[in-house]
């Protein structure tokens, strides 16, 4: 899952939040450095993952994007997943995704001091573009994937799934749909148990 999914499946703790929104940045045991609520982000975020990674109905999406993109494969799923859910964010949540996303980037400034040097960069692109909102919309989506190929310097030819997108949109969001939910109750479930 990519950023406003992991935010979203953090619950209500501001420190799960941030912890899962920067774990990547996080190697290995250096979680072990940061305060209980971080860490528990932190985990959360890599069980998130290893659970994404190996279910049925992510390797359905990410078998339609093989033959083009290869290994991307499941980063480019990760980002149409995310689309899907800011799309359809009324069916997880109350709070109009607007305000969500405005409540999480103030949350980022709060804790800034923690955040890793390369979140502390990244963060005025993705609150300035707005990330998080726009992936609601295909032209969000086809910014962050051209964003994504110049990173690759060009290999991944990842710009180019805005296509794949248009062409099995429904399938892919179908395949969310359903993948989404079994999420949910897994990530609630490990989130009580971390």
């Amino acid at each position: 899952m990519n950023f406003l999914a992991h935010i979203y499946l953090s619950g209500e703790n501001p420190e799960v939040k941030i912890g899962n929104f920067m774990a990547d940045s996080i190697r290995g045991k250096q979680y072990l450095k940061y305060p209980e609520g971080y860490k528990k982000g932190i985990l959360l975020h890599r069980e998130i993952d290893t659970y994404t990674d190996a279910h049925p109905t992510v390797r359905l999406s990410t078998k339609k994007l093989h033959k083009n993109y290869s290994h991307y494969s499941g980063v480019i799923v990760d980002i149409f997943y995310d689309h899907f859910l800011a799309k359809n964010w009324s069916s997880y949540s109350d709070i109009p995704l607007t305000i969500y996303v405005d409540n999480f980037y103030d949350l980022l400034g709060e804790h800034y001091e923690i955040l890793p040097m390369n979140i502390k960069k990244l963060m005025p692109y993705m609150i300035a573009d707005n990330w998080l909102l726009n992936y609601a919309k295909l032209e969000g989506i086809s910014k962050v994937l051209d964003g994504m190929n110049r990173r690759t310097k060009n290999k991944s030819k990842m710009n180019f799934a805005i296509q794949d997108l248009q062409e099995y949109y429904d399938e892919f969001e179908a395949e969310f749909t359903s993948f989404f939910e079994e999420l949910r109750v897994f990530s609630a479930h490990k989130l009580k148990s971390l």
